[in-house]
């Protein structure tokens, strides 16, 4: 049975929404003890794990699910969680991992070996009968190299690779890796994204759409009580709202502090969070079509946008300058190359080369989103600087959600430029899901703006399978250098994420892998 909703439970989260439904009058707003009420950027997608792709939602999640494995607390490396342990063959292809004994998910059914099977089942295998139910599943690219999937016993479970694949155990631990209820998403079928079931410290209680998702804490998990009674998650999608909300007292945490707004929370009362992570915020350009199909256009454009000015002025000194699609967190496989300077000299040169003076382009901007380092400002910043040297550029805005349904499919026939930002586990997921050719749009990959290099595709199917980290980190240094010369994006900043709370939050911190971890979290 899920979860009862305690007579308790319902006074504190009725306290909480008309406390935190007060956007007309912040200054009256108030939380309750033991509800954490955050400020999240966006409404969610869905609360099914395998269906969505955006940290937005992967916070939501990791609250709600776990997976076999986890990262270890502000690290990226990983550490037992479902799977007590596990053990990996000589051929690097056979993992058995052993579950935990006695774990049940929320609504009550066992979690055991058959449990775990058909949740890949369910991703990776067209004629299972909730793959196309409940799908697509847009990052089971990360399970690809599962042959097989069994259960020898109801606590032993075996995947079987068809060849080395160095990321398989980070990805586990991603959120694409996270364990959901069989008996639940039979019982809901489409509709299970808004019935979630996992086995996480909180529970599933309620999702009002643009108001938000509540979870209560699950007595009965496995690593011991959550310190906190209840979560709200409040989309706030406008910045300016949410800062409002956080100085009234009307939300407790609120994550991606828009540079500008960092000193209002300087003085007491309030604590700022900071901790850097492998983040990529880049514009990606459309090569199969347009201006951008000619290299030396996506030259000019890397080098007419001045990402100094913009990491210092918009974002505040937030970030660093981005020099290409490996973050410089992943410091094992980071070419450190030199960023494109701010040349308009050299930009007019190129366009001028290419017969592209002038061009008109259609650039998609969000209001906002994970990880998007104020989209607005930073795309009107763009504009002027690529309108410096002659080039068009009209902008289109749209809200998160329906930004990504615009630029997931692919960029072909609607526009030029699109912003976009990634946070990775491994040095391979954001190349590998956003730059082969094989992960165009229609391939079911990420690669919207269509860049094809076959020696780019070569060095990273080469570097997935690689098992020696010295030679893995060589092919991926190789492949910067070529990526950094095609210029299918540009490349623009890495962000130390950001976080602030009110003084009533305790033991509150930042991951690596930018996912809000909240069971240790307490507030009085």
């Amino acid at each position: 049975m899920p979860f009862p909703l305690t007579r308790r439970h319902a006074g504190l989260l009725t306290a909480a929404f008309l406390a935190t439904s007060a956007l007309t009058a912040p200054a009256l707003a108030q939380t309750p003890p033991g509800v954490l009420v955050v400020g999240q950027i966006a409404e969610p997608q869905a609360l099914d794990p395998h269906a969505v792709t955006a940290v937005n939602d992967f916070r939501i999640l990791m609250n709600l699910y776990d997976g076999l494995v986890r990262y270890a607390p502000g690290t990226l490396e990983v550490e037992p969680a479902l799977a007590e342990d596990w053990e990996i063959d000589e051929d690097g292809t056979v993992y058995t991992f052993t579950l935990r004994e006695g774990v049940t998910f929320h609504d009550g059914s066992a979690l055991d070996a058959e449990a775990v099977v058909w949740n890949f089942e369910r991703m990776l295998d067209e004629d299972h009968p909730m793959h196309e139910a409940t799908g697509p599943f847009p990052l089971s690219f990360f399970f690809s190299a599962i042959e097989e999937v069994e259960a020898v016993d109801d606590r032993t479970v075996r995947f079987t690779l068809n060849e080395p694949y160095a990321p398989f155990l980070s990805n586990l631990a991603y959120p694409t890796g996270l364990i959901v209820s069989p008996a639940a998403v039979e019982e809901h079928g489409e509709d299970f994204g808004r019935n979630p079931s996992g086995t996480g410290p909180f529970v599933f209680e309620e999702w009002r759409s643009n108001e938000r998702v509540t979870l209560l804490r699950n007595p009965d998990y496995w690593d011991g009580e959550a310190a906190a009674e209840a979560v709200i998650f409040r989309p706030i999608t406008d910045a300016n709202t949410r800062t409002a909300e956080m100085l009234a007292g009307g939300i407790d945490i609120m994550v991606e502090v828009p540079p500008v707004a960092l000193s209002q929370f300087e003085g007491a009362g309030f604590e700022i969070v900071e901790q850097a992570g492998p983040h990529v915020w880049f514009l990606i350009l459309n090569t199969k079509e347009g201006p951008f199909a000619d290299v030396r256009v996506r030259q000019a454009a890397n080098y007419a946008i001045n990402k100094e000015a913009l990491v210092n002025d918009v974002l505040e000194g937030t970030a660093t300058v981005a020099s290409g699609p490996v973050a410089p967190a992943f410091s094992w496989a980071y070419a450190g190359l030199d960023p494109y300077p701010h040349d308009p000299d050299r930009a007019r040169e190129l366009l001028a080369e290419a017969g592209a003076e002038g061009a008109e382009l259609t650039f998609y901007v969000t209001e906002g989103g994970s990880g998007m380092l104020d989209p607005v400002p930073m795309g009107t910043a763009i504009q002027a600087d690529l309108a410096a040297v002659g080039l068009d550029v009209r902008i289109e805005t749209y809200e998160w959600n329906t930004f990504l349904g615009r630029v997931n499919p692919g960029l072909e026939g609607q526009a030029d430029m699109a912003q976009m930002a990634w946070m990775t586990n491994d040095p391979d997921t954001l190349p590998f899901l956003t730059l082969r050719t094989e992960a165009w749009p229609d391939e079911g990959g990420f690669n919207s703006g269509y860049y094809s290099n076959p020696e780019v595709d070569q060095l990273l199917e080469q570097a997935r399978v690689e098992t020696d980290q010295d030679e893995r980190a060589r092919l991926y240094k190789e492949m910067q250098e070529i990526v950094q010369e095609d210029a299918p994006w540009v490349f623009v900043a890495n962000w130390v994420q950001n976080a602030v709370t009110n003084d009533r939050v305790e033991n509150f911190s930042l991951e690596p892998s930018f996912f809000l971890l909240l069971k240790d979290v307490a507030k009085n």
